[in-house]
């Protein structure tokens, strides 16, 4: 008998050995998803994107590198350097007309990193759907979005109009709640780490919480809806496209990467991972009404439509266009592409000064820290303009 059960029990655990290797990319996935903003190792996880998930590279061409030419080197005020370390700010990089007047590295991160942007990359989706406006593969913002995506249909985005997915005014029941274990924003992390697919997940969203176009309410996977409209609209893949429309004509410094699901879909709401000074060149761009060097990249005038405050937000609230964010007080020609844990491009066109700024900040949801980001950008901004 004893035989017998030492024997059961030595093939349960061959069993489980060899279920276990086959799951051990997935295993190791959710691992790192659920350690993935500890604070011993946030900061380098946040360098280090691909060795936890799925990923595809954005081949940035070979054409020539945007120039960021030096500026007058501008030192910052102690206020500056107490907001750095009170916010776990791991790069910091200032232009002026188009030359870096302040470029620091913290946290023992380096030029060369690519980090993760998280929601910035929602407004470089933002951008790639203006070039698809402007090339006539989107003619109607206020279509359905279920005339380019079938499998919508049905779903809680059935009465939704791109517009309304892009002022994130959809009306579907969505928790945004980072620090609920159980929350959608969480339940599709977890998706994105075993290799599930993200088309999947949203289709599988059935409430809504009022009628769309009614009420801006912040809603990652509308950015993901936004990425199926573009890929039915173009007939490609999300990458392809971004790599040849938006990537390979910036002239970054290295080629960025996505992250990706289980079917090589991109991460399009927060997967972007890019170095400082390239998040940089992408403030830049907009700065110039959507211009590099000699190349108009996004069309001026959707560049002017997509950062206007036309979402509907409630009065006295942080306006928001097409996954643009615009500060409350902000003059005409201010605004942010924004992440979670402090992650920021700043355009203040009137003042000719960008800033971009990656950060580890487990404290970015306390009251008042998006205001004080932002008041240290202002800060900045007056700084350099001296």
């Amino acid at each position: 008998m004893i035989r017998w059960i030492t024997r059961i029990l030595v093939a349960l655990v061959l069993i489980a050995a060899a279920a276990a290797l086959w799951k051990r990319e997935e295993i190791t996935r959710l691992i790192a998803v659920n350690t993935l903003f500890d604070g011993g190792k946030i900061v380098s996880n946040f360098s280090n994107m691909n060795n936890a998930f799925l990923w595809a590279e954005l081949d940035r061409g070979d054409g020539p590198v945007t120039p960021l030419p030096p500026g007058r080197q501008v030192a910052m005020p102690r206020a500056v350097q107490d907001w750095v370390e009170a916010r776990d700010v791991t790069s910091l990089l200032v232009l002026k007309d188009g030359k870096v007047v302040v470029e620091q590295y913290y946290k023992g991160t380096l030029p060369g990193d690519r980090r993760i942007g998280w929601s910035v990359a929602k407004s470089f989706l933002s951008a790639l759907f203006g070039i698809a406006v402007s090339e006539g593969k989107i003619t109607d913002l206020d279509a359905p979005v279920t005339d380019y995506v079938e499998s919508l249909k049905g779903t809680a985005y059935d009465a939704a109009t791109i517009r309304n997915v892009l002022h994130m005014a959809s009306g579907i029941t969505f928790d945004e709640d980072y620090l609920d274990y159980d929350s959608d924003i969480n339940r599709m992390g977890r998706v994105l780490a075993l290799g599930g697919t993200m088309d999947g997940f949203a289709s599988g969203l059935t409430q809504t919480t009022r009628p769309p176009g009614e009420l801006w309410e912040y809603t990652s996977i509308d950015t993901h809806v936004l990425g199926m409209v573009l890929r039915a609209a173009t007939g490609r893949s999300l990458i392809r496209e971004m790599q040849e429309k938006l990537i390979a004509p910036m002239g970054l410094e290295a080629s960025p990467y996505y992250l990706t699901d289980g079917e090589g879909v991109a991460f399009a709401l927060g997967g972007l991972n890019l170095t400082t000074r390239d998040f940089a060149r992408m403030g830049l761009m907009f700065l110039q009404n959507g211009r590099l060097e000699d190349r108009q990249i996004v069309p001026a005038a959707w560049v002017a439509e997509s950062t206007a405050p036309s979402a509907p937000t409630a009065p006295g609230q942080i306006g928001y266009g097409y996954q643009w964010w615009i500060p409350v007080g902000a003059a005409p020609g201010q605004f942010m592409a924004r992440g979670i844990y402090g992650q920021y491009v700043y355009i203040d066109r009137p003042a000719g000064v960008v800033i971009a700024t990656t950060a580890a900040d487990r404290k970015f949801r306390d009251a008042g820290v998006s205001t004080q980001n932002v008041e240290m950008f202002r800060l900045i901004a007056n700084e350099v303009t001296q």
